[in-house]
């Protein structure tokens, strides 16, 4: 293994990690004299979704509205949206430039949550029936691990606007470094690795080399 490669290795082992958490209900009231208007969640949107119909920061949001890192929203809830009294004209593009599940199946430990001992840093996700990992978004393959430690099979995919998504503990790759690839297309097998033999699919999404919460950007 080269040098570069044995960084690259090093780099990600230190901060990969590792029942979802119940949804945060609240409606938080803004600081005192804050301009801004409220948002009804609306089914299938996303904090990183409301974050751009508003052109406001998604972490900004987040932090008026006392949302924790581990929590999701839901349908109906009210979100403050600082310094803005409406919409922005938004155009919404492709929807390639969402985020999607890249496995159908349950969320057995949710971002934040303990699992063997380790903070978790994305979400593990047991499929259901069919074991295909899809890529969540368009993007290139940055980097591939046949045997990346506890990890397994690991696949990381870099799209355009400083997002990475990260793929652990698959069975089968079907994918390089330097392979481009559309969102929806299977990409690997869920899998099991290192000592924890049962069958899921750990999942993160970073902004740069920052472990975002999954569930504020996945619908």
């Amino acid at each position: 293994m080269n040098k570069a490669l044995f960084l690259v290795f090093s780099f990600y082992i230190l901060i990969f990690a590792g029942c979802a958490t119940a949804p945060y209900m609240g409606t938080a009231l803004p600081p005192k004299g804050m301009p801004g208007i409220y948002h009804r969640v609306e089914r299938g949107q996303t904090l990183w979704k409301i974050s751009k119909i508003y052109t406001v920061d998604l972490d900004e949001i987040a932090t008026v509205n006392h949302i924790p890192d581990t929590a999701s929203i839901e349908e109906g809830q009210l979100i403050f949206i600082p310094n803005r009294q409406k919409q922005r004209p938004y155009a919404p593009g492709s929807s390639s430039d969402d985020f999607a599940w890249p496995v159908r199946g349950k969320v057995i430990t949710a971002f934040g949550q303990t699992y063997n001992n380790m903070i978790n840093k994305g979400v593990n996700i047991q499929p259901y029936r069919n074991s295909d990992v899809l890529a969540a978004r368009n993007g290139r393959v940055s980097f591939y691990a046949d045997d990346f430690g506890n990890f397994g099979k690991t696949i990381i995919i870099e799209h355009s606007d400083g997002f990475s998504t990260v793929y652990t503990r698959n069975s089968e790759v079907f994918v390089k470094a330097g392979d481009s690839v559309q969102k929806g297309t299977v990409i690997a097998k869920v899998g099991s690795a290192g000592r924890d033999r049962n069958t899921y699919l750990h999942f993160e999404i970073r902004k740069g080399h920052i472990p975002q919460n999954p569930f504020f950007y996945l619908p």
